[in-house]
Order: structure tokens, then C-alpha cells, then sequence
């Protein structure tokens, strides 16, 4: 599997600066910031949550994980974690696990946790065990266009 082209097509179009980072396979977000070279809050995961019939992406630092009391306050909604199954079908483009943090070219609502706006830059993963994708911030928030809350906590 490759980079979705809706994805690239989104970034060129929009012209912003970004890097296509290649690296071994890996599975979890604080291996992948490791092989990335880049620390634990600038590797922005994804994790899909549901509230009600409706999924959510968020987006947070691999250092950290989702609050559901604070996510459902931020979303006004009563929010659980979802399983692969329940999203897999959204992201037919990319290798499970490895959607980029752009919910809007999946018509899916994306939340950012406020700890990810502390930095100029992240690095996600590109739909693809091996491919990640770093670029600045404020690129980011303009073109995923991202409700920012704040529902992640410190691991550990």
C-alpha cells in the first residue's frame, strides 16, 4: 500500500512544505516517534472513538492518551473507543492503524488535542506501516481543519 493519493493531492495542492519520511515497520506511536527520530509529543496518533452512531477521529500526542470524560465534554457527546472494526471501512486507502490525522477527506470529524499546538511541527503516520509524513502545525490546522480541545492525557 502507498501514500493515499488524496492525501499527497491535498498537501501539493495546497503547496505547503512537508517531508515524506520512510522508516522500518512499526505498530505502536511510541515506536514510531523513536524511529522517527522525533520525540513522543510531536508524533501525532490517531485514535477513532465513537459518540453514539457517529465516529471521531482524534488526533493527540504518542506521549499521551484520550480522556473520555474530557472528550465527551469537549464533543457535548458520551464517547467510547472504537474498535478496528468499526472503522476500518473509512479509510479504505490506507493500512489499518496508519490514517493520516485528516478526518475531513474521509468525512469524518477530527478533534486535535491543545497539547499538539505547543509545537511547530508533527509527524504522522501516511496510511502505510512504513510511510510518515512531518510538516508544520499551522499547515496542518488550516488544511484538516480540526475542532482543538483539550481530552489527552500524560501516559504514565
Amino acid at each position: 500500500m502507498s501514500i493515499p493519493a488524496r492525501l499527497i493531492e491535498l498537501l501539493n495542492g495546497a503547496k505547503v512544505r512537508y517531508e515524506v519520511i520512510h522508516h522500518p515497520e512499526a505498530f505502536t506511536a511510541q515506536e514510531l516517534a523513536a524511529i522517527e527520530h522525533v520525540k513522543g509529543k510531536n508524533h501525532a496518533k490517531v485514535v477513532m472513538v465513537t459518540a453514539g452512531a457517529e465516529k471521531l477521529m482524534t488526533v493527540l500526542p504518542a506521549d499521551r492518551r484520550v480522556d473520555l470524560e474530557k472528550l465527551d465534554t469537549a464533543t457535548g457527546k458520551r464517547t467510547a473507543l472504537a474498535g478496528e472494526a468499526d472503522f476500518k471501512g473509512l479509510f479504505p486507502d490506507c493500512a489499518t492503524g496508519t490514517m493520516p490525522p485528516f478526518g475531513n477527506l474521509y468525512n469524518v470529524p477530527t478533534y486535535v488535542d491543545e497539547s499538539l499546538t505547543d509545537d511547530g511541527f508533527l509527524v504522522f503516520e501516511a496510511g502505510t506501516h512504513q510511510d510518515a509524513i512531518k510538516m508544520n502545525y499551522g499547515d496542518y490546522v488550516r488544511l484538516a481543519k480540526p475542532l482543538v480541545a483539550d481530552f489527552a492525557v500524560k501516559l504514565h
